[in-house]
């Protein structure tokens, strides 16, 4: 039977229009670091190309070797810059850093990782293969919602989390924005996309 991660996962669901806080267990990413506007940078670009072959490579793997089929994951980015308003107010791309990524399941293990980079790698179409790792990410509690629209519009989404929700709970972000996104914007209209919005917090100490 094939496992779909997404309705398995609680926290790979969310409502539009609504905040809401959820607890996000340990998870093993494929994942590739990098900085620029996703839309000019060529590291994203080289990104985008090298993650989706060794994913979909380990996915028939899984099911030809170990008989376990699953659903390849949508793609996942992580973002962050030193002045935060980048992301909201200023929206300056150029000074963004991110982690593209794309969730597998845990009983992939480093050693099916390397077997599949080896083959995509003979391939010659992954640029930034060297930069590929496989990694947990721990992000706990968390807050987040479904953005329904352009990825341009998110901005006044994510000040009223930052600003107004997450305050207004009693609790601070830690770590890293981060985004899920469930539409292909090659064949999805802008105001369509859907894309969920988190934020890792923790409760104001005292």
């Amino acid at each position: 039977m094939k496992s779909d991660f997404k309705k398995l996962i609680p926290s790979y669901s969310a409502k539009h229009g609504e905040f809401s806080v959820v607890t996000v267990p340990p998870l093993q990413f494929l994942m590739i670091d990098g900085h620029g506007d996703p839309n000019s940078a060529q590291a994203y670009k080289d990104a985008l190309t090298t993650l989706y072959p060794v994913a979909y490579k380990l996915k028939f793997f899984s099911k030809n070797e170990l008989d376990k089929d699953y659903g390849v994951m949508p793609l996942e980015a992580l973002w962050w810059a030193d002045d935060m308003e980048s992301f909201t107010s200023a929206r300056d791309k150029s000074q963004w850093d991110w982690t593209l990524m794309n969730l597998v399941p845990d009983w992939i293990t480093h050693e099916h990782f390397d077997a599949a980079r080896e083959v995509v790698a003979k391939k010659g179409e992954a640029p930034a293969l060297d930069e590929l790792r496989l990694g947990p990410l721990e992000e706990g509690m968390s807050v987040q919602t479904l953005h329904i629209g352009s990825y341009d519009d998110e901005a006044p989404v994510l000040e009223e989390m930052h600003n107004s929700f997450i305050p207004g709970q009693s609790l601070v972000m830690t770590g890293k924005h981060h985004e899920i996104y469930l539409g292909d914007p090659r064949r999805t209209a802008p105001e369509k996309l859907r894309t969920i919005l988190r934020q890792p917090v923790m409760p104001v100490a005292g």
